[in-house]
């Protein structure tokens, strides 16, 4: 019995000790972001609109491939950036983005609202999963940051779990 026991007891660690598949991979929104658009910028979110000038041009129109960068804010102590998938309109557009509704998690082709004053994308309210709807909260943002290529198929790529919102 002691040697059922222990062997009981190997096979269990060792099924606690796999490696976990590539599709649940952890990712970071800024790490995600460089992913999929092509724009080779470091660090944490919030500092990606001041590393852009002069390395790649930057706006207030939404553009797909674009990086979406949001201000720190009191919930976002780092800021968060998200890459546009496509245009709806001159006030809406789909995001794709990690780190957002789930820890980790990504999302694709997810609904973001301008709500500026000035229509500028200067404060967007953005799809939140657990509320499965744009919420009341709104965000700060900076501006995009223009890729100047296509961007990468980012569901082949992703090598996380990818939800729709």
């Amino acid at each position: 019995m002691k040697h059922f026991a222990a062997r009981f007891a190997l096979m269990a660690a060792c099924g606690l000790m796999t490696a976990t598949p590539a599709m649940a991979q952890f990712w970071q929104c800024a790490p995600f972001a460089r992913h999929v658009s092509g724009i080779d910028l470091y660090g944490n979110a919030n500092t990606w609109w001041s590393q852009a000038e002069g390395r790649y041009e930057r706006g207030h129109t939404p553009q797909p491939g674009a990086v979406l960068a949001f201000e720190a804010t009191g919930r976002m102590r780092v800021g968060h950036v998200a890459m546009v998938s496509q245009v709806v309109s001159e006030r809406e557009v789909l995001l794709t983005h990690a780190n957002w509704s789930r820890r980790g998690g990504v999302e694709t082709d997810v609904r973001a609202i301008d709500v500026s004053d000035a229509g500028d994308w200067s404060r967007v309210k953005v799809w939140y999963g657990p509320t499965g709807g744009l919420g009341t909260s709104s965000y700060p943002t900076k501006g995009f940051i223009y890729a100047g290529h296509a961007p990468v198929d980012y569901a082949h790529h992703a090598g996380g779990e990818v939800a729709a919102g």
